[in-house]
């Protein structure tokens, strides 16, 4: 799962083609947005295999698929190659980054497509050289659409299984979707049952010291077991009873040792089922996945000259980046001053410097050069929110509010204004109102691969003694693989403590995590 990931590699993907590009473009389609300095057609099939990927994944899940406001997209931005992607992100060796928060999700990705090395693949627990970074990509993209739905505790096998089974999807011309093929960066680590045992992996116990043989093996074993419950009949229900027995208070190896009984008898079974010549996938043929049309718009001269401090204000930026990036974004604003995206964008780099005053001036130039600009009136509410905070006396909370509200009214569907709403309260040190309470709960549902407000909601939810509320809401952190040790055990105990009902045990909990699952910081 994916909002503690190592902040490093995350969803890669690249467009194809080597031609000029034009001007910079925004393609739309019914999941994503996307903006590339790309040919039209070159990135309208880009946006078209992306919601292929998409269609199969809800397809074989059974998931709704409601329709989204911009807010709910997936923003993706393609930058020209590695070395743009590597500056932007300040990682060595990185080929992208996809980061979620309540304010949306986003990727950075290069254009070309290309293979990480071993070290860069290291680090996400691929121990082979030459990863197609659509394989990881689209392993992030299937993260972020288990999270949508989930509300059970899932241990880190089955949501890195999971997301591997739909790793190595190919996308194929006639718009058909191979699933489930063997990935063949992790022949090794499929053949490896030494590194992890079977009780191990299913028991979600891993050694304190954790080596790159250990994680690909648990990565490469988890598509083993996936490919195994999903592809046979031949323990039909037991996946199930496993997972179940899981919420109910036992133990990962408990339920797996009563779902599964005797573990070397299954770890010989899915080793001969792994022994086969080959490991077949499967096809959906393009029919049975049909997808909404993709709108291809230019971007305006404004539009184009701010991408840059768009791209790097998403990316997030700290207190050294942040004030010369609002700089860059000044002296193209000025040339662009009735452009009311140029403004909005100035907003968020004035407000990121703490230039609060900026900020506000800026996003009240976008409003009045678009008033339906919901990311110009939340701005304008988070730079008067600052700028109360500093002077608590003249403070008008609720005209800091009517902002967000604003926001909200215009997109119903947009985390951000809510949790913000909610963080009014904080802010002003009042206590928070039915209504922000409300607020946080419905952004949760918006965002929930944010952790950091999902937590925030779990406390909530606690205090309010709405025990089984909060378990349930709290239920995806707990196997969080990516959590460190100290802060996966705190989590266990506080489920512990939910299902016990001792509301007072798992608020003491709470309070000890200094440093709860976090979303990526933007500021």
């Amino acid at each position: 799962m994916r909002v503690l990931f190592r902040a490093a590699l995350a969803a890669l993907f690249a467009v194809a083609g080597t031609q000029a590009h034009a001007a910079w473009r925004e393609a739309k389609s019914k999941h994503f947005i996307i903006y590339a300095d790309e040919d039209a057609k070159q990135l309208r099939d880009f946006a078209e295999k992306l919601e292929r990927f998409d269609k199969a994944v809800r397809y074989l899940r059974q998931m709704k698929d409601p329709d989204l406001t911009d807010a709910g997209r997936v923003k993706v931005f393609v930058l020209g190659d590695s070395d743009q992607i590597e500056d932007l992100l300040g990682i060595e060796n990185a080929r992208g980054m996809y980061i979620t928060r309540a304010d949306g999700s986003y990727a950075f990705v290069p254009r070309y497509a290309g293979k990480l090395t071993s070290g860069a693949a290291n680090a996400i627990g691929r121990t082979e050289e030459l990863l197609d970074t659509q394989s990881i990509f689209f392993h992030e993209y299937a993260h972020h659409l288990q999270l949508q739905t989930a509300n059970v505790a899932i241990p880190t096998w089955a949501v890195e299984g999971f997301a591997e089974f739909f790793a190595s999807a190919e996308v194929e011309k006639d718009g058909s979707v191979l699933i489930g093929k063997f990935p063949d960066y992790r022949v090794f680590g499929v053949r490896d049952r030494t590194s992890l045992t079977l009780a191990q992996i299913l028991g979600d116990k891993m050694p304190e010291r954790v080596t790159n043989e250990q994680v690909d093996a648990l990565y490469a074993r988890g598509w083993l077991l996936t490919h195994f419950f999903a592809m046979t009949d031949a323990r039909k229900g037991q996946m199930s009873r496993y997972i179940a027995g899981i919420q109910k208070g036992q133990t990962p190896l408990e339920s797996a040792q009563a779902a599964f009984g005797d573990l070397k008898v299954l770890d010989r079974e899915v080793d001969q089922y792994r022994r086969q010549n080959h490991l077949l996938g499967f096809r959906l043929d393009a029919k049975v996945i049909p997808i909404d049309p993709v709108a291809i718009r230019d971007l305006g001269a404004g539009e184009a000259a701010i991408i840059e401090v768009k791209i790097r204000s998403k990316r997030g930026v700290n207190a050294t980046t942040a004030p010369p990036l609002a700089g860059q974004a000044r002296a193209i604003a000025a040339k662009y001053p009735q452009d009311a995206a140029v403004q909005s964008a100035l907003a968020e780099a004035d407000y990121d410097a703490k230039d609060y005053a900026g900020a506000q001036e800026a996003a009240a130039r976008a409003i009045a050069g678009n008033p339906h600009d919901d990311h110009a009136l939340i701005y304008e509410g988070r730079a008067q929110m600052a700028l109360a905070k500093a002077a608590p006396k003249s403070a008008d909370w609720g005209a800091v509010r009517a902002w967000f509200t604003k926001a909200n009214a215009l997109d119903t569907e947009n985390a951000e204004p809510l949790e913000l709403f909610f963080d009014s309260f904080a802010e002003a040190g009042q206590p928070a109102s039915d209504n922000a309470v409300d607020a946080l709960l419905y952004a949760t549902a918006l965002a929930p691969q944010d952790m950091n407000l999902r937590m925030t909601a779990v406390s909530v939810l606690i205090s309010g003694s709405r025990l089984d509320d909060a378990r349930t809401l709290m239920a995806p952190v707990a196997y969080q693989p990516h959590l460190p040790a100290e802060v996966r055990e705190l989590t266990s105990k506080i489920m512990a403590a939910l299902a016990n009902g001792d509301a007072k045990a798992a608020t003491s909990l709470m309070s000890q995590s200094a440093n709860p699952p976090a979303k990526p910081a933007k500021k």
